[in-house]
């Protein structure tokens, strides 16, 4: 089985790449259209590793690229989101069961949110994909995270690790992320977005793009976001910090889990 993992943001991914890099001496890298695609080992799994870049365009491109240049089996986005669901909170994770571009709409010709010529507005994740990467997810915020974001950092940016009451926090939910070409940060829009689209947990820019090239050809895909901030500004994260010094090591720590379950 070959993976293909993609992010946004180099610092999404540079861990998983310097890890290729150290455990697959043979890495080759390949230059396709602006983009290098990593091709060798991490953990012990076959994988491609790709830095994207932001929006649904770049998405798009770089998953047709993973699927007809280096036939991979299956694809996981990681990366950041803003939290809008109920309880989700900076430091949490949020994993997809299905995506939806928020910002699609071809009224009246198709139905708000809908995918002209696709008949869906929605695009489910895989399974059994999704099943391993929320138990690698659920397996590194109890164990790994205290070790893997000092104490002091997570208390900076006030993300707990360890159980508490039998609970575990950060949180880890499963449910409906939405993507568009736009910087979700207006408690108006927020509103909105929550009475467009019910259940509705994160925002970002790649994840339903993703989700609409695996639908077209036929990839298993799963989607992965660390909560960032909220989007309705409640929140005030230093965005380029929490992304070196949390998020980035959520990245590699799942993902890392993860591979360790597919070899």
């Amino acid at each position: 089985m070959t993976l293909g993992i993609l992010a946004a943001l180099h610092d999404e991914i540079d861990g998983l790449i310097a890890a290729m890099r150290h455990d697959h001496a043979r890495a080759t890298v390949h230059r396709i259209g602006m983009r290098d695609y990593y091709v060798g080992e991490l953990y012990g799994q076959r994988c491609v590793v790709v830095l994207a870049r932001v929006g649904k365009v770049a998405a798009a491109a770089t998953t047709v690229t993973l699927i007809r240049e280096f036939a991979v089996d299956g694809i996981v986005f990681t990366g950041l989101a803003g939290g809008i669901g109920a309880g989700v909170q900076v430091g949490d994770l949020v994993i997809a069961d299905r995506t939806v571009q928020h910002d699609m709409d071809a009224r009246p010709l198709f139905p708000r949110h809908q995918v002209p010529l696709l008949g869906r507005d929605e695009f489910p994740t895989d399974p059994a994909l999704t099943a391993a990467l929320r138990e690698a997810a659920q397996a590194f915020l109890a164990e790994d995270l205290a070790s893997a974001v000092p104490a002091a950092v997570r208390a900076r940016f006030g993300v707990t690790a360890g159980v508490t009451a039998g609970v575990s926090a950060p949180n880890l939910h499963l449910g409906m992320i939405a993507s568009g070409d736009q910087f979700i940060g207006a408690p108006t829009t927020v509103a909105e977005l929550r009475a467009r689209l019910p259940g509705l947990l994160a925002v970002e820019m790649e994840g339903a793009a993703v989700g609409q090239v695996c639908h077209e050809y036929g990839v298993p895909h799963a989607v992965m976001r660390t909560v960032s901030d909220r989007a309705d500004d409640s929140a005030h994260v230093d965005f380029p910090a929490f992304l070196a010094e949390v998020a980035s090591h959520y990245s590699e720590g799942v993902i890392r889990r993860l591979l360790a379950t597919l070899r």
